[in-house]
Parts: structure tokens; C-alpha cells; sequence
């Protein structure tokens, strides 16, 4: 599942932002600088999801500069399914962004 964002914050807030985010759903597994000129930033976690939270879920935020004052975030989830298909992936995503959106 993949999401974008546009955040009203200037590119470090949104940086600031998405960090703090995940690192409230799950847990820490790579921040990158996209190019040498700090124009994106990648963070990744794995977070938990499905029945019970026992789906891991690998979460990305790639975080670029949008206009003067914003930013765009290119959300994507993704988690291996069972013979259930519990949307693992999609409804981590849904809730990251609304996270995002509430902590505004």
C-alpha cells in the first residue's frame, strides 16, 4: 500500500514529524538521506499488525521537499500475508497517515 502526503512544514519539521510518528507505531530499522543535498529522507520501522499485532509490517516514509512551506511524504506498508488476508499492510499505512495528520 502506498499513500502521499503533502504537510503544510517546512522539510526538517516534516522530517521532525514523520520521525516521531513512527517511532510511536514501531521500531527504528533505517533513516537514510535520500542525496547529498538533503533534498529527501527515508525512515523505515517495523511495526506491528493483523490479529493480534503478530503481522510485522514494514512501514517507509520517503520525505521530500515540496513548496517553500511544504513537504511531501510518500508513505508505503507492506507485510506478507497468510491464507487470511488481513490488509496488514493497508490499514498500517491508513493509520500512520492519520497519525501524521493529528499531530499536526
Amino acid at each position: 500500500m502506498t499513500m502521499r502526503l503533502v504537510i503544510p512544514l517546512p522539510f526538517d519539521d516534516t522530517v521532525e514529524r514523520v520521525s516521531r510518528v513512527l517511532n510511536q507505531v514501531g521500531r527504528a530499522v533505517e533513516t537514510r538521506q535520500v542525496a547529498p543535498g538533503r533534498d529527501g529522507e527515508t525512515i523505515r520501522v517495523v511495526a506491528s499488525g493483523g490479529a493480534g499485532g503478530m503481522n510485522p509490517v514494514v512501514v517507509t516514509a520517503l520525505v521530500s521537499k515540496g513548496g517553500e512551506n511544504s513537504s511531501v511524504v510518500r508513505l508505503r506498508a507492506a507485510a506478507k500475508e497468510g491464507l487470511i488476508k488481513q490488509r496488514a499492510g493497508e490499514k498500517a499505512a491508513t493509520r500512520v497517515a492519520a497519525l501524521l495528520h493529528k499531530a499536526r
